[in-house]
């Protein structure tokens, strides 16, 4: 079967597999590299824990998929069933096959009829991934409860950190102790989630942007999902993950296979910073990642809700191409009985009474004005009161008896029903076909409660979620220039998965800066900043009533994929200017912006917070120092920017239009003796230790700071 250690290394990240058999292979050491050399057969002899106890006489083996007849008391990789046996397994491996970056397993158990595979990837970047799959051998139904896949972190992990959050406020971080026990954070909204645990971390003690270890675990599914941190005391401490299966969803026939999702997973000896670096690399060298210039979006939502009017959506085109917009989006409210969200879902044909000439009039003037033309679109839900449910409500989701509770005005439309697919699947390729649309904003505004299929009443979240990804896949087979949008009332569906098949995630229906500072900084911990679309909003936010100044608004949205979602024909002479301004810099700053390592000081006062962007090369950052509340020091105390190159020389000054902070000490007539455009000159090791003084800024202001190399080893740059 090969050697009885395998061993992966890549990044400075190392796997090391123990298939001494005849059991699954366990996890040997999951960390910082090892050379060859240091992969020795002592090396899990080390490691192994004292046979001490009283499940089972000698070692407990733990492997990927943990197993009782192992001795292992603790969460079960693997649950299921047919008809009461078969629910303890002991599978043996049959075959170990390894490339330079993969290994391949096999194994069987002859008494429960099983077989199963596993498959480990270690990327380039340092990112693991692994998913295994359970196949039936015997006649009947062997039932699924759960597959999960297990990897050890060490016990010097003392920490837990994942993420909580609701509505308008995705994606919040929580810390705890990483105590004895069971940790599971279990979604079941049949969306990746709000409240979804994100990233899974283990660290060591007080692990932060920029140190300590940290071991990170994300389930890529857009359903139900599982992740799991445990702690037993028996020396053994992992991260899992897997999809949350409902009762009686997956059944396997003889022949039938069941495949997890990818589990993605990463070591990082540098903190948090080195945990995005990772991911972002990863997903930047995917071939299907965006590579043309993010382009600036025009939305219409906030801008005039339902009210569609040609004219009215025309001067707000022309306004959307004066301040540089290049793509203009046409939200809710284009088809059918659409005037509101009590009906219309469902009806993918363009309203007569809102668009009596169609949309060809406003694609026209939109693309006479040099921008892409894109439009919202909810395929996977259906309004009761439209004519797709009238004709069709054998359609809808539901438990067989009874249709679910209704929200928002919608049930959901059984994708995994071909008639329903296909009826989706045309109405989408139509509009792709008949008119010159760019973008799709793809929505998703419910939780799936109570989804089954209509006829049998089987739980089918399961099945809708492959199912949504199938019409994605075939979508941008017959449509490939078509860009999609990832929207779930907002940031409910932001997962690997769905990033597979769509180009850009909504972080948030909340586009009130303030919030969207934390919002956006823990998305971008799994996520480049290029997929996360970040918007311009009003003076007054649509979903908080907080005003706040442009400078703010724009500041932060430049870090990300920048767009525009204000009625602009109303904004003042000013504003207008000003935003120009904006978007004239994010133009300037978008590639370095979306290539470059995203970088976080650890500053230790909470008013505070300062994100960078360095480029690849170090000879180029942007920097925003924001505040968010007031700070408990007058004058604050002294941040470091990280990433930069220790011994080059760099040009630090405020970078306009960001350079003047409504509420800095400069307006009471006392500047910051570095804040003029003449700036300082220090090395990167300065700059990272030393730091530059923090600005005083009222709440809610943002200062950017340009920080370009000089000389570099005696070479001058600049």
């Amino acid at each position: 079967m090969g050697p009885e250690l395998l061993h992966l290394s890549a990044a400075g990240v190392s796997l090391v597999l123990d298939c001494r058999g005849p059991g699954l292979p366990s996890v040997a050491h999951w960390g910082a590299a090892l050379d060859d050399t240091e992969v020795r057969p002592d090396l899990p002899v080390a490691a192994a824990p004292q046979p001490i106890g009283f499940s089972v006489d000698g070692a407990v083996r733990v492997s990927l998929i943990p197993e009782q007849s192992a001795g292992w008391l603790g969460s079960p990789g693997l649950a299921g069933h047919r008809d009461g046996r078969g629910w303890a397994t002991a599978f043996e491996t049959t075959a170990v096959e390894q490339r330079a970056d993969a290994v391949h397993l096999k194994a069987i158990d002859a008494t429960a009829h099983l077989e199963l595979a596993i498959d480990l990837e270690l990327h380039p970047a340092g990112v693991l991934r692994t998913r295994a799959a359970v196949t039936s051998t015997a006649p009947g139904t062997y039932w699924l409860e759960h597959l999960t896949i297990f990897l050890p972190v060490p016990e010097r992990t003392a920490e837990l950190l994942d993420f909580t959050g609701h509505h308008l406020r995705e994606r919040q971080p929580q810390r705890t102790a990483f105590t004895h026990g069971l940790r599971v954070r279990e979604n079941r909204t049949g969306r990746t989630g709000y409240d979804s645990a994100y990233l899974l971390c283990a660290g060591t003690p007080g692990f932060a942007n920029r140190g300590g270890e940290v071991w990170a675990l994300h389930t890529a599914f857009s359903g139900g999902a599982r992740s799991i941190a445990e702690r037993t005391y028996h020396g053994h401490s992992a991260l899992g993950g897997g999809e949350l299966l409902l009762p009686g969803e997956v059944g396997l026939a003889e022949g039938e296979t069941y495949q997890t999702p990818w589990v993605y997973a990463v070591h990082s000896a540098d903190g948090l910073d080195g945990v995005s670096s990772r991911f972002h690399t990863y997903l930047r060298s995917r071939p299907h990642h965006p590579t043309k210039p993010r382009p600036v979006v025009v939305n219409t939502w906030e801008a005039v809700y339902f009210d569609h009017d040609l004219a009215r959506l025309t001067e707000l085109a022309k306004a959307a191409a004066a301040i540089g917009a290049e793509r203009f989006v046409l939200d809710d409210g284009w088809f059918g009985s659409r005037r509101d969200d009590t009906s219309g879902l469902g009806d993918w044909f363009v309203s007569p009474q809102a668009w009596p000439d169609g949309l060809a009039p406003l694609v026209g003037a939109v693309r006479e004005l040099g921008m892409e033309f894109g439009l919202w679109v909810e395929p996977e839900m259906i309004n009761p009161d439209s004519e797709l449910a009238r004709a069709h409500p054998n359609w809808i989701m539901s438990t067989g008896d009874r249709l679910p509770r209704p929200a928002r005005h919608q049930q959901v439309l059984d994708l995994a029903n071909p008639a329903a697919f296909a009826w989706v699947f045309q109405r989408l390729d139509a509009l792709l076909t008949e008119h010159d649309i760019s973008y799709l904003k793809w929505d998703h505004n419910r939780d799936l409660v109570e989804a089954g299929h209509p006829g049998s009443g089987r739980a089918a979240v399961h099945d809708q979620t492959r199912a949504v990804y199938r019409l994605l896949d075939e979508l941008r087979e017959r449509h490939p220039g078509v860009e999609i949008e990832s929207c779930s009332s907002g940031g409910g569906r932001v997962d690997l998965e769905i990033l597979e098949r769509t180009d850009r995630v909504w972080a948030s229906d909340c586009i009130d800066a303030h919030e969207r500072v934390a919002i956006q900084r823990w998305t971008s911990l799994l996520i480049p900043l290029e997929l996360i679309g970040s918007h311009v909003g009003a003076p007054l936010s649509h979903t908080t009533h907080r005003s706040l100044p442009l400078a703010f608004r724009a500041g932060t949205a430049i870090l990300g994929h920048l767009g525009v979602e204000w009625d602009l024909t109303a904004a003042s002479p000013a504003d207008i200017s000003e935003l120009s301004d904006w978007v004239t810099l994010y133009k300037e700053l978008r590639e370095l912006l979306h290539t470059g390592t995203l970088v976080h000081a650890d500053v230790t006062d909470p008013a505070y917070s300062v994100t960078g962007v360095v480029s690849q090369d170090k000879t180029d950052a942007l920097f925003a120092v924001i505040a968010t509340s007031t700070s408990a020091s007058y004058p604050p105390g002294t941040v470091g920017l990280p990433g930069l190159d220790p011994g080059t020389i760099y040009h630090v000054r405020p970078q306009p239009p960001g350079d003047v902070a409504d509420g800095n000490a400069a307006a009471w007539g006392a500047g910051l003796p570095w804040c003029t455009p003449q700036g300082v000159r220090l090395n990167g090791r300065t700059l990272g230790t030393v730091g530059l003084r923090l600005p005083v800024l009222h709440p809610d202001r943002v200062l950017l700071v340009r920080v370009t190399a000089v000389s570099a080893r005696g070479r001058v740059t600049e």
